[in-house]
């Protein structure tokens, strides 16, 4: 007796470029919820944000630096943003990289966060 077992892997289908797109833009403005807690500026307006992107997997990759290694927020600044980012839909798997250069400065923030803080 002869016996013919398939098994099928279904594969992840990619997401599109539109689909892409609307996540990146989703994912934006849940990072605006995220706040240095010394600072009353959220944290991509402050220019802690250096890149996003959206994988056809969906996995979600965000670029970031703090305003200094010392910064009160190293450790929960992070995975607040990696908790957020999971909410927002299609966003299968979130990776937060820290880097330090380019160094963080005053001049990475937005207009908007400067007039807030009174740089102007």
């Amino acid at each position: 007796m002869e016996e013919n077992v398939q098994t099928t892997t279904e594969q992840p289908q990619a997401i599109s470029s539109i689909e892409k797109t609307i996540i990146e833009a989703q994912v934006v403005e849940m990072i605006r919820t995220c706040f240095d807690p010394e600072i009353p500026v959220n944290i991509y307006d402050l220019g802690l944000i250096y890149g996003v992107a959206v994988g056809d997997d969906g996995i979600v990759t965000v670029k970031m630096t703090l305003t200094s290694p010392h910064c009160p927020a190293a450790q929960s600044l992070p995975m607040e943003v990696a908790h957020k980012l999971k909410t927002v839909s299609g966003v299968k798997e979130v990776i937060v990289d820290i880097v330090w250069e380019p160094t963080w400065n005053p001049s990475l923030m937005s207009e908007s966060a400067k007039l807030e803080l009174g740089f102007f």
